[in-house]
């Protein structure tokens, strides 16, 4: 209605000045019979009204089309009305749905293309960097022990670039099964051990719930629990020796997974964007090899998979990141 007013307001205005002019006209010229007057103007706005009513009966839908907003896409497929000005609204709507049902597929491909040479790029850079690890492991320390730890670096990296590129089709890689939260913990420490040693960080696993499992996808939660444990000993290098990493459950009966370090801590006035992609902070002026995707990848993926990830850190004294788990994924096995 507002829409129809709006469209219509500059023909009301100029009948009501119409009336006013020949209503002016007529006093000026003499006349004084008040009730011919008041009934022509009667007859005029009598036509206008109906003419009005007869323009929003037939073109209510178009105006209210027009005023809504489409929700989903396919509502612009929907048919308006039979009017002439209903179908050439629908015949551009539709010309215009697939002119940008074009343009996505041809966007999804160029990104699914895009995603497969990264992926491929990815595999073929593991090949060279396995065999230079089996050339360092023949050569003396420490230069060994350097080219293992860049080799590592650049693993790391090239992880971290196949885990985002993959996250766009995380659904077509996603297997829910009950996994044993304890023998993740070993997995991820057991491919942490070397990055332990060179740190000089240790964790320690308290295990105060025997028997937790939880309905998830493995490997996407293993990326979670490994991202934050690296991070952990990361932040904590130089300035404590250990990573707190506990296993409980909740008194609901929910599972909970913490990782404590006694590190730098998180700023106060950055906690509230860690999750954001490329955002590094004040950590990252000290450590160069921040990229602030860690974090955001973490998110996104717990986010996908349903479980919550919670952070209270204190600058200087370290950071806890708490994942929990709802209690219909958390099993017992």
């Amino acid at each position: 209605m507002k829409l129809f007013l709006k469209e219509h307001a500059l023909l009301i205005v100029l009948h009501i000045v119409q009336f006013a002019f020949f209503t002016f006209l007529l006093l000026i010229s003499g006349y004084r019979d008040y009730s011919v007057l008041l009934y022509g103007i009667i007859v005029a706005v009598f036509f206008l009204g109906s003419y009005l009513i007869f323009q929003y009966a037939t073109r209510h839908k178009v105006y209210k089309r027009l005023s809504a907003k489409a929700e989903r896409l396919e509502e612009l497929l929907e048919k308006t009305s039979d009017a002439p000005v209903g179908r050439a609204l629908d015949q551009l709507t539709k010309s215009h749905y697939m002119l940008f049902m074009e343009q996505l597929k041809q966007a999804e491909d160029a990104q699914d293309e895009h995603r497969q040479f990264i992926d491929r790029w990815v595999h073929q850079m593991k090949t060279p960097l396995s065999v230079i690890e089996l050339t360092a492991q023949n050569l003396d320390e420490p230069e060994s022990s350097d080219i293992r730890e860049e080799t590592e670096r650049i693993k790391n990296g090239l992880h971290t670039v196949l885990n985002m590129a993959r996250l766009r089709t995380i659904q077509d890689d996603f297997h829910v099964k009950p996994v044993r939260l304890e023998a993740l913990l070993h997995e991820v420490n057991q491919e942490n051990k070397r990055f332990y040693i060179r740190n000089q960080v240790y964790p320690r696993l308290h295990i105060r719930s025997e028997s937790v499992a939880v309905e998830t996808d493995e490997k996407w939660l293993f990326f979670i629990v490994n991202q934050l444990v690296q991070n952990a000993v990361k932040y904590s290098s130089g300035k404590s020796n250990r990573v707190e990493i506990v296993l409980d459950k909740t008194e609901e009966g929910a599972a909970v997974l913490e990782i404590t370090d006694y590190g730098v801590g998180i700023p106060w006035h950055d906690q509230k964007r860690i999750f954001q992609a490329f955002f590094t902070g004040d950590n990252g002026r000290l450590f160069r090899e921040s990229t602030g995707m860690g974090l955001y990848l973490t998110k996104e993926v717990a986010d996908y998979l349903g479980h919550a990830i919670e952070v209270d850190s204190t600058e200087g004294e370290g950071s806890t990141f708490r994942i929990l788990f709802t209690r219909s994924q958390t099993v017992d096995l």
